[in-house]
């Protein structure tokens, strides 16, 4: 199944520059479960750009790979062709492990992708990306978000994919090998996830980016409405308890607000104040054993710096004990991943 992978807009380095902050808690120990490496449409986004922004002052002590249709292989069968971004994404994880580029342990798991829409024929497939990372791949994602309005991005052609009797069958792969299932939706799908959550109780599910709201196009002139949707979304969903949630890669500056032209970027406490609503919702329903933050970069660099984005999530935090603040930027990653960790340190 094609998915539709774009990167619109260019990331303004000069623009990022013109605010710098003090690190909040610069040794709080993280690990980054959702970033990507990629040469897409003119961006590139590789180690020497991910050891500057993990490099910026917070304690990144692992990273998550997230899927984006990297370094796929241009020949052999279509279905067999993300095996290059899994090959790739070892042989980087390689470098980390050596230690030759400093204490961070990046790309110490990944998410990968394999077409489950294959039915039963994506098994060996899985199997052999697993083997291939050398047993960093810990999840698959196939991205299915969908909505039916013409004005908003479709990352899938047809709508109801989780439903799917056929991705169900390769679906069920999943918790046969002990992998878990990133899911990237629109906030209007979301008792899909539940749904499928429901139907495979041993499978972990961990949702991106909250839930992806949707506060442009048709839903912009009731932005409301829409948080009451995507809360009573979230609600039935965090019922489930094999259901994780990340949390970022929300809007910070919208149309109308008055900011969108604004010279400088924003700052951490301006994108913790975008984004509490959300949070605050997402870990009051799911608790901090469920919830993990994630960078999202570079997707997210278009909007603020590396170092601006983790201090917002510490800014949200402030007010967590000790263990929840441990699981919000470590300790949730570790367990649904797998993550080699013990103490605040990674192993390995």
């Amino acid at each position: 199944m094609a998915q539709n992978i774009r990167f619109a807009g260019q990331v303004n380095e000069p623009w990022l520059a013109r605010l710098t902050e003090d690190i909040i808690d610069p040794d709080l120990p993280i690990i980054d479960p959702h970033h990507h490496l990629w040469v897409l449409e003119g961006n590139t986004y590789l180690l020497p750009e991910l050891l500057a922004d993990i490099g910026s002052g917070h304690n990144i002590r692992a990273t998550v790979f997230e899927e984006c249709h990297a370094m796929y292989r241009a020949d052999g069968p279509e279905e067999e062709r993300s095996l290059g971004e899994t090959e790739f994404v070892t042989g980087i994880a390689a470098m980390g492990a050596s230690g030759t580029f400093g204490a961070a342990r990046f790309c110490a798991r990944m998410v990968g992708r394999v077409d489950l829409t294959l039915g039963a024929r994506a098994r060996p497939l899985l199997e052999r990306h697993i083997a291939a990372s050398g047993g960093r791949f810990a999840a698959v994602r196939l991205s299915t978000a969908w909505d039916a309005s013409d004005r908003i991005h479709k990352v899938v052609p047809t709508a109801g994919v989780l439903l799917d009797p056929i991705f169900r069958a390769g679906y069920a792969a999943l918790g046969q090998l002990g992998l878990a299932f990133d899911a990237w939706v629109y906030h209007p799908q979301l008792a899909e996830v539940g749904d499928l959550a429901s139907t495979f109780p041993g499978t972990t599910i961990v949702l991106n980016h909250v839930g992806s709201p949707i506060l442009g196009g048709p839903y912009g002139a009731d932005r409301q409405g829409v948080f009451a949707a995507w809360k009573a979304g979230m609600t039935a969903l965090a019922r489930h308890p094999n259901v994780t949630v990340k949390l970022g890669a929300l809007p910070i500056r919208l149309r109308g607000t008055g900011t969108a032209t604004s010279d400088m970027p924003p700052g951490s406490e301006e994108v913790a104040r975008a984004w509490r609503p959300w949070i605050d919702t997402s870990i009051a329903l799911f608790g901090a054993d469920r919830c993990m933050f994630e960078s999202n970069f570079p997707v997210q660099k278009r909007w603020c710096s590396y170092a601006v984005v983790w201090n917002a999530f510490k800014r949200l935090a402030a007010g967590a004990s000790a263990d929840e603040t441990a699981n919000l930027f470590a300790g949730t990653a570790a367990r649904v991943y797998g993550v080699p960790w013990a103490g605040g340190q990674v192993r390995g």
